[in-house]
């Protein structure tokens, strides 16, 4: 019983004791308690807090939230729907998600965001059903490609006639080059994961110092979800597509293409690995079709993988180009080959060819991964 005991996990537990009695501080002087005794509510131009005769807690404070008769519940909804609208489409039906007040900017489609908050508190304030409705309708559906006319007339899309082209985030980036190696572990719960970044990044983080230590094994490739965050120093993989560093509340993602994107998808070590691991998986298309496959089919089967799409025959000889250089490039640098090869985690299968083959067909990998429609929704 004492072993059991001794297994058991650690956890806080909040008790209930009765509010202590807050005052308005006179100027804010904290040493004068002769202001009048203040009790929970919400501003007087909103209503009241639906408490009956007790004092008011922070459950009533929830669900006046929530509650469309009594409370501002429609007002909740319409935020909501249009954050996830945002999340959908690109921008929200009114582009300010952090203000949407009489300050921020009105919704292009008021009756359009209006019907959508009904229904979603008529749904049981149901996520999954309002991101099905979402994303069965035909606004959703539609391709981003326009013409030059659309473009002119609805530069900035706030008519929905076409679907939005941008980057996705940081987070997804990772996830779908851990994908296209197949080895993006997909567990959900459990400890945050520290994958691979540069030594010395917490040199200046004090207060106490901190080391940090990656992790190995199969549980570096969890999703970018469970990535471990540190205030101001967050993962510089994450830092570099734009994701927010939680020094501040962010309604929205700032998004930016620079440079260091590139230099990310092509040195981090969790890409390097992603690659190598895509590799063995093109190399290794013979065996998932049954037949015999030339260089070609190979990269058809790769460029299908991260695209959806088969390539054009300028993408086509591009790669081919691209994997004969590389090819002749390893044969005169087999130790070159070797070092790339053995910089991966032992986890991802290198077994598939020799390692110049095997750092050849990386190249076009990481090739593939660069591409706009690899990182970004269409």
């Amino acid at each position: 019983r004492k072993s059991l005991e001794g297994l058991r996990r650690m956890t806080m537990v909040t008790k209930a004791v009765e509010p202590r009695q807050i005052r308005m501080l006179p100027r804010g002087n904290w040493l004068d308690d002769s202001g009048p005794v203040m009790t929970p509510e919400i501003p007087e131009f909103l209503g009241e807090l639906n408490a009956g005769d007790r004092r008011a807690n922070r459950l009533d404070l929830a669900n006046w939230l929530v509650d469309p008769n009594t409370g501002i519940g429609g007002i909740t909804a319409r935020v909501f729907v249009n954050r996830y609208w945002y999340l959908m489409f690109g921008r929200g039906i009114s582009r300010s998600l952090g203000d949407f007040g009489g300050q921020g900017e009105p919704p292009t489609h008021p009756m359009l965001l209006d019907r959508l908050a009904v229904d979603f508190v008529d749904d049981g304030w149901s996520v999954k059903r309002f991101m099905r409705r979402l994303a069965l309708s035909h606004a959703y559906q539609q391709s981003s490609d326009a013409d030059p006319k659309t473009l002119t007339d609805d530069p900035f899309n706030e008519h929905f006639a076409r679907q939005a082209r941008y980057r996705i985030p940081a987070e997804l980036v990772r996830d779908g080059a851990l994908a296209l190696g197949n080895i993006l572990v997909d567990e959900v719960g459990g400890a945050s994961v520290k994958p691979h970044q540069p030594a010395g990044y917490y040199r200046h983080l004090n207060f106490p110092k901190r080391v940090y230590i990656p992790d190995r094994g199969l549980g570096q490739y969890r999703r970018g979800v469970y990535v471990h965050w540190q205030r101001q120093f967050l993962h510089p993989m994450l830092k570099a597509m734009d994701a927010p560093t939680r020094e501040e509340c962010a309604a929205e993602r700032a998004r930016s293409n620079t440079p260091l994107e590139a230099l990310v998808m092509l040195n981090d070590p969790t890409m390097i690995d992603a690659a190598v691991a895509f590799a063995s998986r093109m190399l290794r298309a013979p065996e998932q079709t049954g037949t015999q496959q030339t260089d070609t089919d190979r990269i058809t089967f790769g460029f299908e993988l991260a695209t959806s799409r088969q390539p054009d025959a300028f993408e086509l000889s591009t790669l081919n180009a691209l994997l004969d250089s590389q090819r002749a490039h390893y044969e005169a640098n087999r130790e070159e080959a070797e070092s790339l090869i053995d910089s991966v985690d032992r986890y991802v299968d290198t077994s598939v060819a020799d390692a110049g083959e095997l750092a050849a067909w990386t190249a076009v990998g990481r090739a593939i991964m660069n591409l706009f429609e690899t990182v970004s929704r269409n």
